[in-house]
């Protein structure tokens, strides 16, 4: 049985912290750019061209992307036959983030109690998500989430009656609501199926997903290109300033559900879709 140790865990999710705050991904850079030179309206071009430029000046001055570094959320996929041997993996996972926010000079963002809302001054505790699978690695996935678009984000329960057309009217609903809190052009996850918390886990997690990686189920995949083309007519625009750039990207994630339920989670990201993956 293969054995890492938990220091290990604790100095890569340290620097994922900070560089995923620091580089956007790929992906989303690439889409950003694309949408310079597509982009109609004159002042969604201009609003596009300052976030581009925001993204160079982060990677070069090595200083976050956005000022909200967000609160950390951890995708775990841990093989069943790995043996971690060290501290408790959940302390782990939050001495990472500890460490990643404050040696990376990362604002602090986190409040230890809802209601009394005092800084724990290190961005800890993160959100956790395990996933045991097999084999003998550990997949770690870090996902700073900033709350003006969190606080954007919905939960639908609908009926099985609403079928695909409710599903998508529910979808487009919550993007317009956002409008321009969401610091747009947004990047939508969305789940479906399962129950209450499981629809939006997995709404988050497909905000993970690269965008130009569609579903592996065809209606599925249809429905992302189908969602994000009508959301890019909504004329919300870069900045919520008009335009035809709303939407970078939408993710849709499934799974099976109850006879008598629907449900639908729309988890909505800023253009800053901070994420960085590494295997162990």
């Amino acid at each position: 049985m293969r054995t890492i140790h938990t220091d290990e865990i604790i100095k890569e999710i340290r620097q994922m912290c900070i560089d995923a705050n620091l580089i956007l991904s790929e992906d989303v850079k690439c889409r950003i750019e694309d949408a310079i030179q597509t982009e109609k309206s004159p002042v969604g071009k201009n609003v596009l061209q300052q976030l581009d430029e925001n993204m160079k000046i982060a990677r070069t001055e090595n200083i976050p992307i956005c000022q909200d570094t967000g609160m950390a959320v951890v995708f775990l996929k841990l093989g069943q036959d790995l043996h971690i041997e060290g501290m408790n993996l959940e302390d782990a996972v939050n001495e990472g983030i500890r460490q990643g926010y404050v040696d990376g000079y990362l604002r602090k963002s986190v409040v230890g109690d809802p209601i009394l809302r005092e800084n724990t001054k290190d961005n800890t505790p993160g959100i956790i998500h395990y996933e045991i699978v097999p084999g003998d690695r550990l997949e770690i996935t870090v996902a700073p989430k900033g709350f003006g678009s969190e606080n954007m984000s919905r939960i639908f329960m609908l009926k099985p009656a609403d079928g695909i057309e409710g599903v998508k009217e529910v979808i487009l609903t919550a993007v317009k609501e956002a409008g321009p809190n969401a610091c747009p052009p947004m990047v939508v996850g969305v789940g479906i199926g399962g129950d209450f918390e499981k629809c939006a886990i997995m709404a988050k997690k497909a905000l993970t997903r690269n965008l130009n990686e569609h579903s592996d189920i065809p209606y599925v995949a249809e429905m992302e290109k189908e969602l994000l083309e009508t959301m890019n007519k909504t004329g919300i625009g870069p900045g919520g300033l008009g335009g035809t750039t709303t939407v970078l990207g939408v993710n849709i994630n499934t799974y099976p559900t109850h006879i008598a339920g629907l449900p639908v989670a729309v988890n909505i990201c800023c253009h800053v879709d901070r994420h960085v993956t590494k295997v162990l």
